[in-house]
C-alpha cells in the first residue's frame, strides 16, 4: 500500500475503531480494573510496523527486554516488508516475530486478524507501542490482551487523537532522541503507572553498543566478483557508495540526483581511480543506472543485491552518502564511515547512533516539519532544506574522511 493510502486509513478507520475500543475498556473498567501492579513481566511483545531504520534505535529497548524476560519470551510485531533488519540484529528467535503483510487493504486485515490471534495464543502480558501516535499500533496493543500497555498518551497535547487504549502512558518528549526514548518504554515496566498523570521517572542505563556486522570472506568475494562483473574492471580505492534514493514513505528526504550525479563527478576528479556504487531498491533500478551513467565509471546496484549483501558491500566499502534513509541506520552496523543527510527530519532525534556517521542538516526555522504530531506528513512541496546542501560541501566532508583513512 501507498503511504498515503497507510495514513488514510490510519485516520479515517482508526480513530472510530480507538473510540469504540475506548468505550469497550471504559464498561469493561466498571466490572474490572486495569493490572497495573508491579506483577512481575514474563513476555514482551514491541509493535514497531514501519521503518526498519528506527529498529536499529530500538536496539537497546529490546537488549533491556531481554535481560528481562529472556530472549526467548520478546516478541515483535513488524510490517513484512521491514522484517529483515531483526534478522540482521540476531537479538530475538526468528519464531518470535509476527509479520503483518500491507500489500493491500484485504492482506493487511488478514494478515493482522491472523496476527492478533497468535499473539493473543501466546498469552503475552506487556505490550510496547513504540509508534509515534499511530492507531494502528494502539488498536494493535489493546487487541493483544496484555494487561500492561506501554506508549504515548496525549494527556492534555492535541494531537491524532487514538483513544485511551494503554494503561502505561508517556508523554512524549521532543528533546529525547529516538533509542533513549525506545528504552523509556521498556523502563517504564519497571514503575507504577498512574491513571491521570503521565510516567515519571529517569532512564538508568545508557544505550547499549550495536551489534558489529561480520560477513565470512567468501560473502566478500563474492560481491567484489558480482560488482567486478557489472563493471567490467577490478574495483580500486577509494570504493564509495552513493544512495540518492530514500523510501517513498517521505519523498520529501531525497537529496536532487542532479547533485548525486554532480557529487560523483567532483569526486571521481579528485580520485581518477574511485570506484563509485550506485545502490536502491530494485524499483529504483532504472534511476539509479542513469546516475551511474551520466556520473561515468560509476557502476549501479540497485535490485542487484538482497539487503544482507547491502551490508556486506558497506563492509568492504570506505564511505556511504546517504540521505536520512534506512541504509544511514544499517550502516552503524558495519565499519563503513557515512555522510548523512538531514532535512524534513531532525538527527537530534533520529541521528545514527555511531562514531563514524558526519551528519548535515540546515538550521532551518520550519526544520523538523516531519514530526510525530502530523504522522510525518509535511506540507512542504519545496524541500528548502535539502536544496541548501550542496554537492561541494558534501564532497568536503567526504574527502575529510577519506584523508584520515
Amino acid at each position: 500500500m501507498k503511504p498515503s493510502l497507510v495514513r488514510y486509513i490510519d485516520k479515517n478507520l482508526g480513530r472510530p475503531i480507538c473510540f469504540l475500543l475506548t468505550l469497550h475498556r471504559r464498561v469493561i473498567s466498571l466490572f474490572k480494573e486495569d493490572d497495573i501492579s508491579n506483577k512481575k513481566v514474563s513476555k514482551i511483545l514491541f509493535i514497531k510496523l514501519v521503518e526498519q531504520g528506527s529498529t536499529v534505535l530500538a536496539y537497546s529497548a529490546l537488549k533491556r527486554a531481554v535481560k528481562m524476560v529472556g530472549k526467548e519470551n520478546v516478541y515483535f510485531a513488524v510490517f513484512k516488508e521491514n522484517r529483515f533488519i531483526l534478522d540482521i540484529l540476531d537479538i530475538i528467535p526468528p519464531s518470535n516475530v509476527f509479520e503483518i503483510d500491507f500489500k493491500n487493504v484485504q492482506k493487511f486485515a488478514y494478515s493482522a486478524m491472523k496476527t492478533i490471534c497468535r499473539i493473543r495464543k501466546e498469552k503475552i502480558d506487556a505490550v510496547i507501542d513504540m509508534e509515534f501516535f499511530s492507531r494502528a499500533s494502539a488498536i494493535l496493543a489493546y487487541l493483544s490482551g496484555a494487561s500492561k500497555r506501554v506508549g504515548l498518551h496525549l494527556f492534555t497535547c492535541e494531537g491524532p487523537y487514538r483513544g485511551d487504549l494503554l494503561n502505561y502512558k508517556l508523554l512524549y518528549n521532543p528533546y529525547m532522541h529516538t533509542a533513549r526514548f525506545f528504552l523509556s518504554l521498556v523502563e517504564a515496566l519497571n514503575h507504577t503507572p498512574s491513571k491521570k498523570c503521565p510516567m515519571i521517572f529517569k532512564v538508568s542505563e545508557e544505550l547499549s553498543s550495536l551489534p558489529a556486522f561480520s560477513p565470512s570472506e567468501e560473502e566478500k568475494k563474492q560481491l567484489i566478483g558480482k560488482i567486478e562483473k557489472l563493471k567490467k574492471k577490478k574495483l580500486n580505492r577509494p570504493m564509495l557508495i552513493l544512495n540518492p534514493n530514500a523510501s517513498d514513505i517521505l519523498p520529501i528526504r531525497k537529496w536532487k540526483e542532479e547533485n548525486f550525479v554532480k557529487l560523483g563527478k567532483m569526486l571521481l576528479e579528485e580520485f581518477p581511480d574511485a570506484a563509485i556504487i550506485i545502490t536502491g531498491a530494485p524499483k529504483e533500478r532504472e534511476k539509479a543506472e542513469i546516475i551511474a551513467s551520466q556520473i561515468g565509471n560509476a557502476v549501479s546496484l540497485a535490485g542487484h543485491t538482497t539487503l544482507r549483501e547491502l551490508l556486506v558491500l558497506y563492509c568492504i566499502c570506505d564511505v556511504l552518502i546517504t540521505n536520512d534513509s534506512g541504509p544511514a541506520h544499517f550502516s552503524t552496523l558495519t565499519p563503513i564511515k557515512s555522510v548523512i543527510l538531514f532535512g524534513p527530519e531532525t538527527p537530534l532525534l533520529y541521528g545514527p547512533i555511531s562514531n563514524n556517521t558526519t551528519v548535515i542538516a540546515p538550521d532551518l526555522v520550519c526544520s523538523p516539519c516531519v514530526n510525530v504530531f502530523n504522522h510525518r506528513d509535511t506540507p512542504c512541496e519545496v524541500g528548502t532544506c535539502l536544496k541548501g546542501i550542496s554537492p561541494e560541501e558534501v564532497f568536503r566532508k567526504v574527502k575529510g574522511l577519506l584523508s584520515a583513512v
